[in-house]
Order: C-alpha cells, then structure tokens, then sequence
C-alpha cells in the first residue's frame, strides 16, 4: 500500500544508491524525518544533505572487521526510537536488499510490531558497472547475471555450479577474498583469460577502475592499490569498455 506524507513512529528503510546516484524520496525523507540512522559507505552528495539536515544523526557504519554498531544493536535501536514516536530514516548505501540486511531489519520491525516503509537504491552492483562503461549484459554475452558476496565465513557457495555457469558475475564485498576468490573460480572451471574488472568507489569522483584477464586481476588491483569499497565484475561482456571508452565521457548525477 503506497502512503503520502512522512508519519511519526515509523522506519524508512532506504537505499541511498551507489555514489552520488540517489534518487528524490531519499532527498525528501532526509529533509522532513526525526533521525537519520545510516551506514559509512555513502556518496559525497548524500553525505552532504545528511549534514545539513535538521535530524538527529546516528552513525551505525559497518565495514569488513570495522563496526560502529552491531546488527543486533541497530535493530533494537530502530525499534526504540519508533516506539517514542518518532520518523525514523535508517538509510543504508546502495539498496536495502542487495546484501544490506534490509531483510533482516524489516523482519524485526515486523516481528515487534513496528511499522516501516521501504524505499528502494540502486545497488551498486548494478550501477558501478554502467559508471564504468561496462553494461552487465548484452546480446552478445552470456544470458544471465549473477550476483555474489565475497565473504565466504557465513555464505556457502556452490563455487562449481557458479563457475560453470554462462553467466557474468558480480562479487560484492571481495575486495578482501579477492585473490582466493579468483582461484577458487579458476579451480572449478572458470576460463582464466575471461575478462574482469575491479571497480573501487562506483558512481563517485573518485571512482577508479582496472581491467585485466581474470588469473591476473589479482595482481592488476593489488598493483594499483584498489581496495575496498569495490566491487568486481568477471566475464565478456566486460571487454565492452575497451570497445566504447574513445568516446565515453564517464557518468551524469
């Protein structure tokens, strides 16, 4: 059900894009809610209109091995502050659902009777790539479209079926496994001259970009000092940006 206006005792779970790619709603709910609860991996832009903002903010960032707060921590947060009444914006980089634990969140909202409304992003698995000049899919490539994390302690991967698989894969979160990774498709099967990109900090000015054969990316990345954020796009249809980069003038936002 799609309701007007902002309401008081109720989260927005909202993606703030990739980079400077965010769209109107995330605009107007940073301008009109109570509190801001919001990740570290935001665009320079969003980051500017969450400073001018009249709402309280609450830094609840969570990068690899780094976090402000606990999963755990900023559920019961969302609740409490909901619960007093109050417009809650729990803003999240790139989409809630794409590996941000929205889900997570909208099950404990749901879970202690707490209302909420979602606002969708665009994922930077989506959008890093086209900031690039490389379009995910394409007629001439492979069919499908895949998309990982890179973390493996929790995630179990069937790395065969995904290696054998004719699809373009998307790793999020890799930056740290990215070498393991890479062998790990290579040991199940994956062409090692296949195409792929590391693309660090999508969507942003500073966003820098590296290409390679997958058995050398690795090294390609390490050797131009790419880390984290980042995410990692393998397969043909990344030699797209060699073909069109005589003429591509980067990205509009």
């Amino acid at each position: 059900m799609q309701k007007k206006g902002i309401e008081a005792g109720i989260v927005y779970i909202a993606g703030a894009g990739c980079g400077n790619v965010f769209s109107d709603a995330v605009r107007r709910l940073v301008d009109e809610v109570d509190v801001i609860v919001h990740d570290e991996l935001l665009g320079e832009k969003v980051r500017e209109l969450i400073d001018k903002s009249r709402a309280e903010k609450v830094d609840a960032g969570k990068r690899a091995g780094r976090h402000r707060m606990k999963q755990d921590e900023i559920n019961e947060l969302l609740v409490k502050l909901a619960r007093q009444g109050k417009k809650v914006l729990r803003l999240k980089a790139g989409d809630p659902f794409i590996f941000g634990r929205g889900g997570e969140e909208m099950e404990y909202l749901a879970r202690n009777g707490v209302r909420f409304a979602v606002v969708p992003g665009i994922s930077s698995a989506i959008a890093a790539p086209a900031c690039a000049g490389i379009p995910l899919t394409h007629r001439k490539f492979d069919p499908a479209v895949v998309f990982v994390t890179g973390r493996q302690a929790r995630e179990r991967l069937n790395w065969d079926a995904l290696a054998k698989l004719n699809a373009t894969i998307v790793i999020l979160m890799g930056m740290a496994n990215l070498r393991e990774n890479v062998e790990k498709l290579i040991e199940h099967g994956k062409d090692p001259k296949t195409p792929a990109a590391v693309i660090q900090w999508g969507c942003c000015e500073k966003q820098r970009v590296v290409c390679s054969k997958l058995e050398d990316i690795a090294d390609v990345a390490e050797k131009e000092g790419l880390s984290s954020p980042a995410i990692v796009v393998i397969g043909d249809v990344v030699s797209i940006r060699d073909t069109v980069k005589e003429f591509f003038e980067g990205f509009y936002c």
